[in-house]
């Protein structure tokens, strides 16, 4: 049974998922890799949520602050065996209910054109795309997307 536990960037199961992340990152950006990894500096998330099943680390995700009433959805990951299951968006769930819960009023994401698994997510989840945004406004690669937070 898949559970999620809010905690923050120093949690030694997220630390261990976004090297994973970073791993198949590396690959997936190729030359743009130093790019995208400048803005994913962990010591800069407050906000994690790590999945388990049976007390074994399978997915995370973050938010941070991106403007007063907005959080970013950042290093959204999921241990390549166990995608399909439904491990990313229960993880995406409880990051938008804590958003809601710190009262921001929506969420917003960046993700890579060679990741059509998360922009199906996203998209299954609600959100809708948007101009690219901040430091992937010239970044052909980057897909953004945004939700509104409802209850």
């Amino acid at each position: 049974m898949i559970s999620c536990k809010r905690t923050d960037s120093n949690n030694e199961d997220f630390r261990f998922l976004v090297s994973q992340l970073d791993a198949l990152l590396r690959v997936v950006d190729g030359d743009e890799h130093s790019f995208f990894a400048q803005y994913n500096k962990l010591d800069l998330i407050k906000h994690v949520v790590v999945a388990y099943d049976n007390d074994e680390p399978v997915g995370c995700g973050a938010i941070k602050e991106y403007a007063a009433d907005t959080m970013e959805v950042k290093r959204m990951f999921v241990l390549p065996s166990l995608r399909g299951k439904g491990i990313a968006s229960a993880v995406l769930k409880e990051l938008e209910d804590w958003c809601w819960e710190m009262n921001y009023a929506k969420c917003i994401l960046e993700t890579s054109v060679r990741l059509p698994e998360a922009i199906m997510l996203y998209e299954r989840r609600g959100y809708e795309r948007i101009p690219r945004y901040g430091q992937y406004e010239n970044v052909e690669t980057s897909v953004c997307f945004e939700k509104q937070l409802t209850k």
